[in-house]
């Protein structure tokens, strides 16, 4: 009944990452610890080899853990509370005119005030624990609000009189019409917005500085010169952000399976 083509373009599309080849990965390795060792200075440059050491250490005390879930628990939580307000209100923005007219210059503002800017006025009101929620939150909304705005507006108006013309009733003009055609515009905001989440969440802890966070970690190892406990957590934070895009990217792939089906 609902034409799956634009779900399967956007899928392939998610579904085509960059290829990581190992000797890729070796060779920058390799000129990383030439640098490191051509430099003689640690502080300035540190050795892959150290950096993994250190990651390790790292991994054997509690500690570490702790800080992961720390951010990990407030960052998922600023995302999902924006993918969820940010979807309703563009719902309501197509249903009544004068929300899109309101949001409109809110959504415009936030899309252009620099993450610095939002990061230092949020912290006058939130306390640092909860800081990263909050800014997370900002980054994703207005993404998720543009494009599921969008894939509303470009529904199939011919779908849309077909159903009129049957007498389909709101609800499975929902699940067989709208969601087919919001889906492709839903899953390009969320993978947009997650490393854009995690990178301003993780900026976020490391201007509030909350307790046993990522960020309260990578501003000590600014203050202490620790250049192997710096690269050690910046490793952590890309693999935290790639791990967490790949589980929502999954997610996504198999509601989207699983409307298919269904259909």
């Amino acid at each position: 009944m609902i034409s799956t083509t634009n779900n399967n373009q956007s899928n392939q599309h998610l579904n085509i990452p960059f290829q990581i080849k190992p000797w890729a990965v070796f060779l920058w390795l390799a000129i990383w610890q030439i640098a490191s060792q051509w430099i003689g200075e640690p502080i300035l440059l540190v050795s892959p080899i150290m950096v993994i050491k250190r990651l390790f250490e790292l991994i054997l005390t509690s500690s570490f853990w702790y800080s992961i879930l720390f951010s990990l628990s407030r960052i998922a939580t600023g995302f999902f509370c924006g993918v969820l307000t940010g979807s309703l209100l563009a719902v309501l923005s197509y249903r009544y005119k004068y929300i899109l007219e309101l949001l409109t210059p809110l959504i415009l503002i936030t899309k252009t005030i620099p993450v610095a800017s939002f990061i230092i006025l949020v912290l006058i009101w939130v306390s640092s624990k909860n800081l990263s929620i909050l800014i997370s939150f900002i980054m994703v909304l207005p993404i998720i609000y543009t494009n599921v705005f969008s894939g509303i507006a470009s529904t199939d108006k011919e779908l849309l009189e077909m159903a009129q013309v049957f007498s389909l009733s709101s609800w499975k003009k929902i699940r067989y019409i709208y969601l087919s055609q919001i889906l492709p515009f839903f899953q390009s905001a969320c993978s947009l917005s997650l490393g854009l989440c995690w990178k301003a969440g993780i900026a976020a802890e490391v201007i509030g500085i909350p307790a046993d966070s990522i960020g309260e970690k990578l501003y000590n190892a600014k203050i202490y010169i620790d250049t192997a406990d710096l690269f050690a957590w910046t490793i952590v934070i890309i693999i935290i952000s790639i791990f967490f895009e790949k589980l929502i990217s999954t997610l996504l792939n198999l509601l989207v399976e699983r409307l298919e089906r269904i259909s």
